[in-house]
Formats: structure tokens, C-alpha cells, sequence
């Protein structure tokens, strides 16, 4: 099949499907899992058309795909690739979150040199380019003296990955930071040199409200969005989403907030969830959900008892309140979650089972590829449309059932029209890195 697609000129791909929440003005008639059958003249690298499937002389030399699913490449916007594959060296003890803390901390302060950390993060990009990522937003560890290490590595391998991969970075620091207020506003100024994200780890630290503050202020004057991890933990008494939502309304806030994880939320009262997501849809923000590293962490037990909850946050009642929601892989291979491959098609099928995106499907398609997209201001990102960028991913699968069931390892990636090599980096390639 992959031969089948030229690798310059025009050609038709026909008879294939395409979903309603990720391909706007299609006219076409929808099933039941919001799939039509259409075809997709590419020319020059671009998507010339996009049109209802019919059969005619002019389509004659189509290339029939017989109803195989193609989707948008995918926007992944929340993931560590500066941590990613660190597990073979520094693995979690007892795969709690404290122990991905400790471990973490530890593994960064003895071999995080430019050298480990491009290393580590051009594997996870390669990783993410196979597997049809066209857009990623990873955090940097930016406690002193890491920032001076891994910004520069991101900005070459930014410049690297261009026009392969749309590169953004967040820093990340817990709260507590902030509080070195001098400190704090030149990484402001170094995340704005790099055309960053701000970004930092929130919890219930007596000063909170003031340090984020502190946080919106230096964004609103060095023009910065905002990405917040906040509440990762069971404790019913975390409710810093809504903290930063009402931060974000006091202070005027017109920038991108993006948060992520909000465990905690799905724990609380129901009068107290109403309050914060009511507050968040007022403030703007978006919401993302790491589903399987959550899972993996969150109600993990020392007694070694079954865990009782999912570790998720409440998806569903944020988009009924018109709140953004996007699920993201999150980490690698590394202490906080040792698995993973940056594939967002496996995402999707976890988030689909652990989160219920089905019965109806709807638009959740949307929070892999255009709602993402929307959030880290890649216009003509994660949907497929007449004039953008030849960039889709085909797949086997026909239907929801059959793409949901199959890891679709061979997936076919079509970047500017051509299809691209998708050969996996060896794990092998990292064994020097984790030998003292």
C-alpha cells in the first residue's frame, strides 16, 4: 500500500473514511460512529479536495482504500520527553508517585547533561514521528541549575525536528519556586527568549494564591500562555484547578491556560465540582487528562490491594460546560510511568476504555487532534481539510471496533503528501546511557 502513494503530483485517495469532528465541511451522510465515505485529492503536497465518495470515470485511477479509516496526524500536548527513558537507569522503587518524585530528582542531578537529555528526547521524537505525531508539547524540568541545560538542547532540537514535528516546551518547578521571586522572573524571561510556555506544578501550599499571582503576572508581561499541572493526587482537599481559574479571572487573564491531571476533582463533593468546573468554563481554561499515567500512578497501594479508582478527571462534565478537554500521553519509560511509546493512537484506545469515549463517540476524536491543536495555536492543526497540509495517517481499521482493537502497527504516515519512513529507534541505541 505504501508504494501505492506517489511520492510527487496528484493523486486520489479513494473510498475512504473520514470522521465528522475532524474533517469541517465535508458534506457527506454520516453513520452511526460519525464516519462517511469520501475521497482526498492530494496535489503538490497539499489537500486539494475533500469530497463525498462516488464512483465516476474522473476517479478511475484512484488508489481504492475500501474503507479504510484515515485521521489527521496527531497534536500530543502534555509529555516529558526530557525525562522519557530514563527508566532502565532509574526505575520507581514502588511505582508511587513519591517514589517517581524521588527517583526522578535523583537520576536529574547526577546525569542530565546536554548530551543525556538530547539524546534521550531525539529517540522519544523519532518515536512520535513514526507513530504520526505532527505536533508535541513537552515540559522541561527547570529547577536550578536544569534550565540552563535543557532549553538550549530543546531550541537545537526544535530547529532539528522543524517541519516534522511542531515543537512547544513548558518549564516546569513546583510552586514553591515562585517564591524566589528574582530567580522566577529570569526563567520567565528565558521561557520568553524561547518562545515558551510558563508553566509550574501546583499544590495546596499555604501562599498559593499569591505565588500564582506571581505566576499570571509574569506571563501578562512577558505575553506568555500558561500550562499548569495541578491536583495529581487523591486528596479530596487539593482543589488548585480551582485556584487557578479564579487566579486566572482576577487577574484578567487573556492568554491559553491549558492544565493538566486534576485527579483530585473526580473525588469531591458534587456541590464543590460544580463550583470549580463552573469557574474554569468562565475562566477559559482547557483541560487535559494523562490517562495512562494516572492510571498507573493514582490509588496505588502499599498493601498491595486492588486500587479503587481510575485516576481521571471529569472529562465528560467539563465538555458539557463547553470546557476544552484533550488526553496527551504524558510520560516515558521513566519513574512516573513505565511504559509508553508516544503513540497517540494508543492514547485514544486507553482513553476510550478508562474514560468512555464511546456510546456515542461523538466528537472525542477532537481531543487528539483539533481541540489540542486550538490550545497550543497551531491553526489548520489536527483536522483534514481542502487547502491544508497532505498530513493523515491511514489505517486498517473501518470502524471504531476495528482500529480500537488492533495496536495498527502498520499504520501508513503521510507527511506533505508522501508517505514517510516509519522505522522505530532501537531501544539498544539508549544501553550506553544507562550504565554508570
Amino acid at each position: 500500500m505504501t508504494s501505492q502513494i506517489p511520492d510527487s503530483g496528484q493523486f486520489v485517495l479513494g473510498n475512504v473514511r473520514l470522521h465528522r469532528s475532524l474533517t469541517p465541511g465535508l458534506a457527506a451522510t454520516f453513520d452511526a460512529d460519525g464516519f462517511a465515505l469520501a475521497d482526498i485529492t492530494v496535489a503538490n503536497g497539499n489537500i486539494s479536495s475533500v469530497a463525498a465518495h462516488k464512483k465516476s470515470k474522473a476517479l478511475a485511477d484512484a488508489i481504492d482504500l475500501a474503507g479504510r479509516i484515515i485521521l489527521p496526524c496527531f497534536v500530543d500536548c502534555h509529555t516529558h520527553i526530557d525525562k522519557g527513558h530514563i527508566w532502565p537507569r532509574k526505575p520507581n522503587p514502588d511505582g508511587t508517585f513519591m517514589g517517581a518524585l524521588n527517583a526522578t530528582g535523583a537520576d536529574r542531578a547526577a546525569r542530565w547533561n546536554a548530551e543525556d537529555v538530547a539524546r534521550r528526547m531525539d529517540f522519544s521524537l523519532r518515536s512520535a514521528y513514526a507513530h504520526g505525531t505532527k505536533a508535541l508539547r513537552t515540559h522541561l524540568d527547570s529547577v536550578p541549575p536544569q534550565e540552563e541545560i535543557s532549553w538550549p538542547v530543546f531550541e537545537a532540537m526544535r530547529e532539528k525536528w522543524r517541519g516534522r514535528i511542531e515543537l512547544q516546551a513548558a518549564c516546569l518547578l513546583g510552586i514553591e519556586g515562585v517564591r524566589d521571586k528574582e530567580w522566577f522572573e529570569r526563567l520567565a524571561k528565558r521561557v520568553a527568549a524561547a518562545k515558551g510556555v510558563l508553566g509550574v506544578v501546583t499544590y495546596m501550599v499555604p501562599d498559593l494564591e499569591e505565588l500564582l499571582d506571581k505566576v499570571f503576572s509574569e506571563a501578562i508581561k512577558h505575553g506568555l500562555d500558561l500550562d499548569f499541572h495541578a491536583d495529581e493526587t487523591d486528596d479530596v482537599a487539593a482543589i488548585s484547578l480551582k485556584k487557578i481559574a479564579e487566579a486566572a479571572l482576577w487577574n484578567g487573564f487573556e492568554g491559553n491556560i491549558l492544565v493538566g491531571h486534576c485527579c483530585s476533582l473526580a473525588r469531591q463533593p458534587d456541590l464543590d465540582v460544580l463550583d470549580t468546573l463552573d469557574k474554569v468554563a468562565k475562566a477559559g481554561l482547557a483541560v487535559v487528562s494523562l490517562p495512562m499515567c494516572n492510571l498507573y500512578l493514582q490509588d496505588r497501594r502499599a498493601d498491595q490491594t486492588t486500587p479503587r479508582w481510575r485516576g481521571v478527571t471529569l472529562l465528560h462534565e467539563m465538555k458539557a460546560r463547553g470546557i476544552p478537554v484533550a488526553v496527551a500521553s504524558d510520560n516515558t519509560r521513566d519513574p512516573f510511568y513505565a511504559y509508553g511509546d508516544l503513540d497517540m493512537l494508543e492514547v485514544y484506545r486507553m482513553a476510550t476504555r478508562i474514560l468512555h469515549f464511546d456510546h456515542p463517540v461523538g466528537d472525542w476524536p477532537q481531543a487528539v487532534a483539533t481541540t489540542p491543536a486550538k490550545v497550543m495555536r497551531l491553526d489548520g492543526f489536527g483536522m483534514l481539510a481542502a487547502g491544508g497540509s497532505a498530513d493523515f495517517i491511514i489505517f486498517k481499521g473501518r470502524s471504531w471496533t476495528e482500529l480500537l482493537s488492533r495496536p495498527e502497527s502498520d499504520r501508513i504516515v503521510v507527511r506533505d503528501g508522501k508517505a514517510i519512513e516509519r522505522q522505530l529507534p532501537d531501544y539498544a541505541e539508549l544501553d550506553e546511557l544507562m550504565v554508570d
